[in-house]
């Protein structure tokens, strides 16, 4: 297959890549300044792309078979403070991003649009959603060591996932699980759809190198076309 990987430098994306490039499949890895890429590993290439220019989006897709998105504001990847700041300042940049990937297939509807978003909309209990409670998002945020402020770009990753819902294009929302970290690839894990899965210890929880084995996984068989899905041990 041909995969592209916007973010491709990022936490989640970089795994992407290189899980991509290990089944075997040609890549085109996007980031905002590709000229910065010092790349030598076989069928990959790196392009520049604004994620938030529809026209400049479809300019670069054709070709692909599948796109994945892992845009965040900044470089989370190298500087988590700065896309924290970005992500507070300007929450409907999430929602942005994906009425531009929209538009830009528009023009390509037959490549596969999977966005990596936030596991925030998740339901935690019957007809609750951790996003739309005050109270529960400055739990986890206490919890994982992020400010109060960045409630309002969880709502941004839910608004974008809305967005995508009003779609008839060929989309798929991933929800990574609450905890999320680089760790180990193990490929065993378990899947869900509108609820957290949890482990035995009633944690959420999922290696980055994981979450990118099930993002492959998806591109090479999807299960979630027009819907979203989550992983977690």
């Amino acid at each position: 297959m041909h995969i592209g990987v916007i973010g491709a430098t990022g936490g989640i994306g970089s795994r992407v890549v290189t899980e991509a490039l290990d089944r075997g499949h040609h890549v085109t890895a996007f980031s905002r300044d590709a000229t910065r890429i010092d790349e030598d590993r076989k069928n990959v290439a790196w392009n520049s792309v604004d994620v938030l220019d529809a026209d400049g989006i479809a300019a670069v897709i054709p070709g692909l078979d599948v796109l994945i998105s892992g845009f965040q504001p900044g470089n989370a990847a190298r500087d988590t403070a700065d896309t924290v700041a970005r992500s507070i300042a300007d929450p409907t940049v999430y929602a942005t991003a994906a009425r531009a990937l929209l538009t830009a297939l528009e023009s390509h509807p037959r490549i596969r649009l999977i966005v990596i978003g936030g596991a925030g909309s998740l339901e935690i209990a019957p007809g609750i959603v951790r996003a739309d409670s005050d109270a529960l998002l400055h739990e986890t945020l206490d919890a994982i060591g992020l400010p109060r402020e960045y409630s309002a770009a969880v709502r941004g990753h839910r608004d974008a996932l809305n967005v995508l819902r009003t779609s008839n294009r060929l989309w798929t929302y991933f929800s990574p699980a609450e905890d999320i970290a680089p760790g180990e690839r193990t490929g065993r894990f378990r899947i869900g759809g509108d609820q957290p899965v949890r482990d035995a210890d009633g944690r959420s929880r999922i290696s980055t190198e994981d979450a990118a084995v099930a993002l492959v996984d998806e591109a090479e068989l999807p299960r979630f076309v027009q819907r979203r899905f989550t992983i977690g041990y």
